[in-house]
């Protein structure tokens, strides 16, 4: 006879939660942000605060020796109009650092984004469960990753048995800025997007603070960079910059010099890595902007194409091939005073002969099994034998606290 579990409520706070900035408090339950609160004040872009509220990276953690785990959440789907409906979120649990079980959770909220007319309308839903039974009676260490592209409220978790947050296993911390290719576009899931896979496989703690549409040196994401604490720090800059068509090549480098002097105001001495684009070959030496293709919407594929002219590259305009060039010139320079400060070529992570193999569906975004490649590149260029490969020891007094601070 099937017998339902005698259940435990545990309210949700920043201590149970790893990979956020901020929290906040909501009518329904907890928001996690990836920006701190002031950050979000200080940028009124609605691509930024979409981004920003997918919580790519964000997962609870904690100590149990429960069987059974339910979460209620709230989601935001997106409904684009003409094309299909995307696929649900998805939600991955880990049981000592191995997969235990993945799920979704339907309805919610409804952001509906109009591409041709450039609006939106958003509709309130209701709350969904999401369980997990037969996990083993011992005591253990669970992850539940939320969903990298979905914004997830969190209403409440309850367990079969008590819970606490999971204790510090002496692990560096790696915090990561870059594109939607880094906040995990296509991955199949939250724990195979690259950056989780390369932490992963890098034995490090990840802070995850790639948004999607969103790296473009802004200030006060630097300064964000900069109050995190962190033991090991990347930065992947570029394709935003050229399919947005932001600046020009006379402000790409003093925004890449502040950029990089803000997070060393906070972490002087921390590795730091600076990765140039992956392989795009619309945008290689085509400036920006971006442009939507719909004319297979229907059917559910949206392509881009670059709009720029490469003759403009004369007054400035940035390219990929551009961008490379000047990050290895200034990382050549500013490495000269700061012996802990790298460079990594992105098309290491993906080229010319990988584009080949495995090409980008909408000529801008790669896909799982991309994902995939990428984060064991990084893990063994990175973590193996490059700017990270000492990260195996904590340093002195252990690995720092990260834990979000509330709205």
């Amino acid at each position: 006879m099937h017998t339902e579990p005698s259940w435990i409520t545990t309210p949700v706070t920043a201590s149970l939660l790893r990979g956020a900035l901020d929290v906040e408090y909501t009518e329904r339950g907890v928001l996690p942000h990836r920006l701190p609160a002031r950050a979000r004040a200080q940028c009124a872009d609605p691509q930024l605060a979409m981004a920003e509220a997918q919580p790519s990276g964000v997962r609870l953690a904690f100590r149990t020796r429960a069987t059974a785990v339910e979460l209620d959440t709230l989601p935001t789907k997106r409904l684009y109009v003409g094309a299909p409906p995307r696929p649900d979120g998805v939600y991955e649990l880990l049981v000592d650092g191995r997969p235990a079980g993945r799920g979704t959770v339907g309805g919610g909220n409804t952001l509906t984004i109009d591409m041709t007319a450039g609006t939106t309308a958003w509709a309130p839903g209701e709350a969904g469960t999401l369980r997990f039974t037969g996990l083993p009676d011992r005591p253990k260490d669970v992850e539940l990753w939320l969903p990298h592209n979905e914004t997830t409220e969190l209403v409440a978790l309850r367990t079969d048995a008590p819970v606490e947050p999971a204790p510090d296993r002496g692990r560096r911390v790696w915090l990561h800025h870059g594109s939607s290719i880094s906040h995990g576009s296509d991955a199949a899931g939250p724990t195979s997007t690259w950056p989780a896979l390369a932490a992963s496989l890098g034995g490090v703690e990840l802070v995850n603070l790639g948004l999607g549409g969103g790296a473009l040196l802004d200030p006060f994401t630097a300064r964000a960079m900069r109050d995190t604490p962190a033991d090991l720090i990347s930065v992947k800059v570029g394709i935003n910059l050229v399919n947005t068509d932001l600046m020009r090549l006379r402000a790409f480098g003093p925004a890449v010099h502040g950029f990089l002097d803000t997070i060393r105001e906070g972490h002087p001495t921390a590795p730091l890595l600076v990765i140039s684009p992956l392989l795009c070959p619309i945008h290689e030496d085509t400036p920006g902007p971006s442009g939507p293709d719909f004319s297979d919407l229907p059917d559910g594929r949206l392509r881009f194409r670059a709009m720029g002219d490469p003759a403009e590259r004369a007054a400035g305009k940035l390219t990929l091939g551009t961008i490379r060039e000047e990050l290895a010139a200034l990382v050549r320079l500013r490495a000269a005073d700061d012996p802990n400060l790298y460079h990594l070529d992105g098309r290491e992570l993906y080229g010319e002969a990988d584009y080949a193999e495995l090409p980008l569906p909408d000529e801008l975004h790669p896909d799982a099994a991309t994902h995939r490649r990428v984060g064991t590149r990084f893990a063994d260029l990175a973590f193996g034998r490059g700017a990270f490969a000492e990260c195996g020891a904590p340093p002195s007094g252990g690995s720092r606290s990260t834990a979000p601070t509330t709205d």
